[in-house]
């Protein structure tokens, strides 16, 4: 005879009447077709303190079975995929973020999936793509993560920046830890290319722009130009701007800003 088998809910009945007839557990295992160790086992499993009772003991066992089937993704994986996708990840960056940085393995056609289930049931994750299936054409411009206020292109830079003869012409970028937590704000002189790091308190315009102007306002004398990519977290340059004396601009939309070789290799300014 073969070994435990999960019981079914007459099962557990006909094993009350039995056992309340007097029959043994071999016996009433017999009866039944099936290993005696099972009918042990119920038994241990779930009996109460009234005896065994086969409508208790089919809760017990229900229950005791969803506990142990787990989602093959955790919800905590899922909750780290949302806050990315808010924060206008593309799935492709989420899932290489959590993969390297989490040691959570869920590919990025798991998460567009996700995505989509969310807008069957009228959610909005679907409005943080990249890359959005129905939409008007747009003109004049491929930018995807929103306008900047009054951006002025690099295009217009003065020239003497690009000579690099001067001490005074900034970089700026942020360096993104944990979502929605502390943002590391860099900036590299071009010319001697002395970096400084602030702490901004987290992504957003307002903690960047207060983080970066601490940094320079002791420089605020040796500050020309500042040079942003196109990141939202540069919303607020025309504050900078006023607040250090400097003008700014913006990288071609849709390429990322030149960075200095041996960026890392300077002694760092830790500001806060």
């Amino acid at each position: 005879m073969s070994g435990y088998t999960q019981l079914t809910q007459e099962q557990r009945y006909q094993i009350a009447a039995l056992l309340a007839a007097g029959h043994s557990q071999a016996g009433t295992a017999q009866r039944l077709g099936v290993h005696k160790s099972t009918i042990s086992r119920e038994l241990k499993r779930n009996q109460g303190l009234r005896g065994y009772r086969p409508k208790q003991a089919q809760r017990l066992a229900d229950n005791r079975r969803k506990e142990k089937v787990a989602p093959r993704i955790a919800s905590e994986t899922w909750a780290w995929v949302e806050q990315l996708l808010r924060e206008d990840w593309s799935p492709e960056q989420i899932s290489g973020w959590l993969a390297s940085e989490q040691g959570r393995c869920i590919s990025h056609e798991w998460i567009y999936l996700y995505v989509y289930d969310d807008k069957r049931r009228g959610g909005d994750l679907h409005r943080h793509l990249r890359c959005q299936k129905a939409r008007r054409k747009r003109y004049g411009s491929n930018d995807r993560r929103g306008q900047i206020k009054d951006r002025v292109s690099i295009d217009e830079r003065p020239e003497i920046v690009n000579e690099r003869s001067r001490f005074g012409d900034w970089e700026v970028d942020t360096v993104i830890g944990k979502p929605g937590g502390p943002v590391l704000v860099t900036v590299a002189e071009r010319k001697s290319r002395m970096s400084l790091i602030a702490l901004a308190a987290n992504k957003t315009a307002e903690a960047v722009t207060a983080a970066l102007v601490a940094s320079l306002r002791p420089l605020s004398n040796r500050v020309y130009t500042l040079t942003y990519d196109n990141g939202k977290e540069f919303a607020h340059h025309k504050t900078v701007a006023e607040a250090l004396n400097a003008d700014g601009f913006f990288a071609v939309t849709g390429h990322s800003r030149p960075f200095f070789p041996g960026f890392f290799s300077r002694v760092f300014w830790p500001l806060r």
